[in-house]
């Protein structure tokens, strides 16, 4: 009996360490297929018709972001009905879709134009828009997987921020294979240099697909629901718990890209409270931000089994919060700073404001998983529903940072960076009531227990 046991307690810890990586992977797919408009829009920027157009050319990373809007609640319905595996099949079959649209795009180029600017141009910008649909698939498959293989609390804390660590790895990595693969962007680049890009990206997917078409991937009893429709995709609004985080979900997306954006165009901006500074510096300090969020994912993933996700959420909060509003208020001073010139490192001075805000990065990395596992707790038979809510607020991606540069340009940059220092003080105040929050239960989840 004794070695019967431990044979099935074996073969459970295989399943479990195998399903972990499975969504490992799926979370480094999910880097190519989310971070993979924006370089070729680079490419797109500098084609005639778009000269040289930033609105046109962050185009396509738009409509990525776009996409979880439209498909995060249909995503969570979808879950519930199929499962993890087919879910996470028609994921990576509309990321091969995706793809291969972008792939016309760039074999066809110029040609017939709408409004003056090229017809495929359009047609890039809907195969970003399915490659959206894939990201936000991916994420409705990992986030509760990893969420039930941890069994909720610190443990799927831990999970959840080591695959956001291995997400940072791919897309810190992602826009340095784009650059070997495409070479230096100048006004002859053409579109069909952007190909063996694609045709890369293609292969990866289709080699994926085959894999989890084989995989014995596991099902948590909750996923399977016939009867979904009863659950209700907005029952877990009931929750109100779950009502913060989903708010809280937009404004943290919303601090991930606008804080780092919005430094960029302030470091080039002659205009702006910092001296204009060079590209590569400019590079560097937003770069660090990025740099910082895989550090501090990865220290996330080792702290999160010790350390309450509530109390991590509150001190990370606290810190992002505190460096946003000393960034904006430290104009003046310079400190030296690593900047890579594209073939080595120097030392440059540069505004001690901007190091404080790129420094931020290394706490805004563990806000996802904090405020995700937050806003899931206890939801049982409701974790799918919730997952599609909070997936659908990614498009605070694209809406927020839209709204500090309109306050940029409106009433100065540090205007601007009120909206992601009044994200984290929600987030800071999230964690702090979160006990009184949660309280408010349903009689429901009372009989799930």
């Amino acid at each position: 009996m004794r070695e019967t046991s431990g044979k099935m307690d074996c073969d459970r810890a295989g399943r479990w360490l195998g399903a972990a990586v499975a969504m490992f992977v799926l979370y480094a797919l999910l880097a190519v297929v989310t971070h993979i408009a924006a370089p070729i829009g680079a490419v797109w920027k500098v084609q005639p018709g778009i000269d040289g157009s930033n609105l046109l050319g962050m185009a396509g990373n738009m409509m990525t972001f776009l996409a979880y809007l439209f498909v995060g609640i249909p995503a969570g319905f979808l879950l519930m009905r199929i499962g993890y595996k087919r879910t996470t099949l028609a994921a990576l079959g509309l990321g091969i879709l995706g793809i291969a649209i972008q792939l016309v795009s760039a074999e066809t180029g110029g040609g017939l134009r709408l409004a003056g600017v090229p017809a495929s141009f359009f047609v890039y910008l809907l195969g970003s828009f399915i490659c959206g649909f894939t990201s936000c698939f991916l994420n409705i498959v990992i986030n509760p997987m990893l969420n039930a293989l941890g069994g909720g609390g610190n443990r799927a804390n831990q999970l959840i921020m080591f695959g956001g660590g291995v997400n940072s790895v791919v897309s810190t990595l992602t826009p340095i294979f784009v650059m070997l693969l495409v070479g230096e962007v100048t006004l002859q680049t053409s579109l069909r240099d952007v190909s063996p890009l694609l045709w890369w990206a293609l292969g990866i997917l289709a080699v994926a697909f085959a894999a989890f078409a084989v995989f014995r991937m596991p099902e948590p009893a909750v996923a399977r629901n016939p009867d979904a429709e009863k659950v209700g995709l907005l029952a877990p609004l009931r929750f109100r718990h779950t009502v913060f985080g989903v708010v809280g979900i937009f404004l943290y997306i919303g601090i991930e890209i606008g804080v780092p954006g919005t430094l960029n165009f302030w470091l080039l901006d002659p205009r702006g409270a910092f001296e204009a500074v060079t590209p590569a510096v400019a590079g560097s300090v937003t770069g660090m931000f990025f740099f910082l969020m895989l550090v501090g994912r990865f220290a996330g993933s080792w702290i999160g089994g010790r350390v309450s996700g509530r109390a991590i959420l509150a001190f990370c909060a606290a810190a992002t919060f505190l460096l946003v509003a000393a960034g904006v208020f430290t104009l003046g001073a310079v400190v030296p700073f690593p900047v890579f010139t594209g073939r080595t490192f120097i030392v440059a001075d540069v505004p001690l404001g901007a190091a404080l805000l790129a420094s931020s990065g290394l706490f805004v990395s563990v806000l996802w998983a904090a405020a995700y596992n937050m806003a899931m707790e206890g939801l049982g038979k409701y974790t799918e529903a919730a997952s599609g809510l909070l997936m659908t607020m990614v498009c605070g991606g694209g809406v927020l940072p839209l709204a500090q540069g309109f306050l940029a340009d409106r009433c100065g940059y540090v205007v601007s960076y009120v909206l992601p220092a009044a994200g984290a003080l929600y987030l800071l105040a999230y964690a702090l009531l979160f006990p009184k929050l949660i309280t408010n239960k349903n009689p429901q989840k009372e009989k799930q227990r």
